[in-house]
């Protein structure tokens, strides 16, 4: 997978992302939420938010890939990460929501989660 190169995407992704633990930057979708549950015990989606977080700050990749799917035409990419929790390799997807005006509001989804 192509990593994310575009200099503003990644300003906004890393913006949001470092606000993990204040409420509305990286939300998750109700079944993403439940496979943390049922797959990460002990685990919340806020910690793995914290864990995407941390894995970014330690040069982990962000891959960008260009969305092809119909059902989310309305986005030009999802970025994709694959980190360590808890002894198991970890495909997180996420859609950056990028506000132009004012990179503090820039959000993430995460809308799958799942062994890599």
């Amino acid at each position: 997978m192509p990593p994310l190169t575009d200099p503003e995407r990644l300003r906004h992704y890393r913006e949001a992302l470092k606000r993990w633990s204040c409420s509305g930057y990286v939300t998750w979708e109700p079944f993403a939420r439940q496979w943390v549950r049922k797959n990460l015990a002990g685990f919340t989606p806020p910690e793995v938010s914290r864990l995407m977080w941390e894995h970014v700050q330690a040069g982990g990749e962000i891959d960008e890939v260009r969305e092809r799917r119909p059902e989310w035409s309305e986005h030009k990419f999802h970025h994709d990460l694959r980190l360590k929790i808890a002894g198991r390799l970890v495909y997180v997807e996420t859609r950056l929501l990028m506000d132009e005006r004012d990179i503090e509001h820039s959000t993430i989804n995460v809308v799958n989660i799942h062994d890599a």
